[in-house]
């Protein structure tokens, strides 16, 4: 087993785990949120965010949200040797079922526009991430050897 941790091209994690983690040729992703690179937790980073003078949410841009963190499992896979192509399984969590839910389904479909060869998904919806996300996927991918 392989421990992978980068500050390049994706946000530092929020907590003292690793990117992901290689296992024979599956590349196993810690939870990756919508946070610019180059940001970590104590700077937001997240796209669409506005906080008030005294750092409280106020609005966010969902949207803005999901293609970020497309764009930040992209280039995880990618510095790790994998790509979007060979992503096997997401689970995708949501703070708001019910309002982001079909927002995400449509935005998913642009990603992974053929039937054939999308990765198996799970969605859940939970009470709140650990920085202030309405989104995280977990994937896990193959590697080519």
């Amino acid at each position: 087993m392989e421990s992978i941790k980068t500050d390049r091209p994706a946000p530092k994690a929020v907590g003292n785990y690793p990117h992901a983690k290689r296992v024979g040729n599956l590349l196993l992703l810690s939870g990756v949120g919508p946070r610019i690179a180059g940001s970590d937790a104590t700077d937001s980073g997240v796209p669409g965010l506005e906080v008030d003078h005294n750092g409280n949410f106020k609005s966010f841009d969902f949207e803005a949200q999901v293609h970020s963190v497309m764009a930040n499992v992209k280039a995880v896979l990618k510095a790790h040797g994998s790509c979007w192509e060979n992503l096997v399984d997401v689970t995708v969590f949501l703070v708001d079922m019910r309002r982001d839910f079909q927002t995400f389904n449509r935005i998913y479909a642009e990603y992974f526009p053929d039937p054939e060869t999308q990765p198996c998904r799970t969605t859940i919806e939970i009470n709140r991430l650990p920085t202030p996300i309405a989104i995280e996927l977990k994937c896990m991918a193959t590697v080519n050897t």
